[in-house]
């Protein structure tokens, strides 16, 4: 009896994961608030900005997937229980933003990218690699995470057509919650990552973004 219990511990964080993987992957997901509203009425787009739209969003869908396996990985792996539920408290924040992306993806005719799999797997391998390599860099980790994500939505802001003023609207949330994200991580104790990882976050997320920007 006492093996079967033992056995059955150390599988509920893997059933876990792997539960939490599939939901982001192939669930639909519901975001507890409501989609944030535009500031103006959205104003009929062009063919041309509708499909830059629908890009621009496809990117910052992969993103919250990212985010989802990046902080569903650190939470698995830390042995601080208050920090691995900030995190999972993080992750389900971040499962708002995956909801408002695929409804505007929805709503632009757009598709989420075919490599979501793929995604998930890289950033999940990163987020295990980040626990592994103690609290406080792992806490780094995710405030350089959210500094970057932070001035990649602004960019967005930039490239968004006007006239979307709904995809606007979602990006700039979605900006003030990364911000929020990254706070939280360094009042927790995160310590500064080398350049040398901050450079290398950076080209992985080029590639990304680049990549999902078509596929």
């Amino acid at each position: 009896m006492r093996s079967n219990r033992t056995m059955n511990t150390r599988l509920d964080p893997l059933l876990s994961t792997a539960d939490a993987a599939l939901r982001t992957l192939f669930a639909q997901p519901r975001a507890a608030r409501p989609l944030p509203a535009a500031a103006t009425p959205p104003v009929a787009l062009r063919e041309e900005e509708r499909r830059a739209a629908g890009a621009l969003m496809r990117v910052n869908h992969v993103g919250e997937i990212c985010a989802q396996a990046l902080y569903t990985a650190q939470a698995a792996v830390t042995r601080d229980p208050v920090l691995g539920a900030q995190l999972l408290e993080a992750a389900r924040e971040e499962t708002d933003h995956l909801a408002w992306t695929r409804e505007r993806l929805d709503a632009l005719g757009a598709r989420a990218s075919l490599l979501n799999p793929l995604w998930y797997a890289g950033a999940f391998g990163l987020g295990l690699v980040a626990g592994r390599l103690g609290d406080r860099l792992s806490l780094g980790f995710v405030a350089e995470t959210e500094r970057q994500v932070e001035a990649h939505l602004d960019g967005h802001l930039e490239r968004l057509p006007a006239g979307d003023t709904e995809s606007r609207a979602v990006v700039l949330q979605m900006k003030l919650d990364e911000a929020r994200h990254a706070a939280h991580a360094w009042s927790a104790g995160a310590v500064p990552l080398p350049a040398p990882v901050r450079g290398a976050m950076r080209l992985a997320a080029r590639v990304m973004t680049t990549v999902a920007h078509r596929i």
